[in-house]
């Protein structure tokens, strides 16, 4: 059994804790297509920042 070897410090343990607080998601607007999507990740239609890289079931 894995046991931590010394106490975490305050700091970390909010480090640690810091996402759990967040509201709401990082949105961003596709420039090529105009549709909202999470940052980073590819838009429904399958475009990533301006250029098509998954072929979706209407192409």
């Amino acid at each position: 059994m894995a046991v931590q070897k010394s106490k975490k410090s305050p700091s970390k343990r909010g480090m640690h804790r810091l996402h759990d607080f967040l509201i709401s998601l990082p949105l961003s607007l596709e420039p090529s297509t105009g549709e909202v999507h999470m940052r980073h990740h590819i838009s429904p239609n399958g475009y990533y920042r301006g250029k098509k890289i998954v072929k979706t079931k209407n192409d």
